[in-house]
This record gives C-alpha cells, structure tokens and sequence, in this order.
C-alpha cells in the first residue's frame, strides 16, 4: 500500500461573498502549476485505486486536477476526515479501512504535514508542506511488531507509525527522495 499525502493547490485569498473559507478555489495559475506538477509525478506515482478529498471546494479542484494529471479512472471521494482542523488519529480508521489500496490523501496543512510526521514516526516533518506539494510513502511488507499495528486485529493490519518514505515532491522543486 502507498499513501500520497498532497496539500491543495493555491487558493483565491478573497472569501467569495456569502460563504465562507470553504468556498474559496484555486486559483486560475494554481490549476495549470499544480496540474503540469502531478503530471511530472505520474510515473513515479504509479497506479492509485484510491483519491479521498477534504469537501471544501480548494481540495476537492485539486483532487480533480491530480486525478486527470495522472489518468486515474478510479474513485474520487469526498473524507470528512481530511476537513482542517480534524485530529491526525481521525485518518487511521479510513488506513484500515483501505489498506490494500494506493490512496491519495487530498488536505490541508498543518494537517497534512502533522499526518505526514506521524506516519513516518517524526516529531515533526522536515520540509514545509507549501501548496501543491506531494508526500509519498509506503507500509512496509511486515509488521515490525504488534504494538506498531493499526488498532484492530493482530497481523490484521500494517504498522501505524512506522511508514517508509519514497519522496517529497514541492512544486517548482526538485523531487528529494531523502529528508532530513
């Protein structure tokens, strides 16, 4: 199972008029940067079974660009996990839930950032987590031990924190396929 976390493309800084923050969309220079950026990923992304979204309008625009940048035919779903301001934990049930599945994780930061350190067992994330930008990691094929499982069944599910990285892709940036 691969996991992508991504940050949604820049968002207009104007509130539209009568709605709110979870109105706003991307903007017209967002769509084309972070649409040629998910297409330079396609490779290494490979297949994805999986695209799960915040619902605010600025997440769900960029989950539609990712998924046509990199052919996915597959689901595009709407998470309230994802929703800022949700707690990391609030994304481990949707892991176990589709843990033989490549997801992507469409969000916002510090969320996606948090998640990101989480997963991989950091204090923090090393880099900043800026609009656009792509995390990439994998479960390992077996559970280190019992105590690093998913909550559920034993051997049931893959580590919860103990995730291997494969790369760390900004827009405009060199793809880094280390961090420190």
């Amino acid at each position: 199972m691969r996991i992508f976390l991504v940050r949604h493309g820049d968002a207009d800084a104007e509130i539209p008029e009568g709605l709110g923050d979870e109105a706003r969309a991307l903007t017209a220079k967002a769509r084309t940067n972070v649409a040629a950026h998910f297409a330079s990923l396609s490779e290494r992304m490979g297949p994805i079974s999986l695209i799960l979204t915040s619902p605010l309008v600025r997440t769900v625009q960029t989950a539609q660009i990712l998924s046509n940048s990199v052919k996915h035919e597959g689901l595009l779903r709407v998470h309230r996990c994802l929703l800022p301001d949700m707690p990391v934990g609030a994304v481990e049930p949707v892991l176990k839930e589709y843990s033989d599945e490549n997801l992507v994780l469409v969000g916002h930061q510090p969320s996606m950032g948090a998640l990101a350190a989480h997963l991989l067992g950091m204090q923090s994330f090393p880099k900043p987590v800026n609009p656009g930008t792509v995390i990439a990691m994998e479960w390992p094929e077996t559970p280190t031990s019992t105590e690093d499982q998913v909550p559920g069944e034993k051997g049931e599910n893959p580590p919860a924190q103990h995730l291997k990285f494969l790369f760390y892709a900004a827009p405009g940036q060199q793809v880094l396929d280390v961090i420190q």
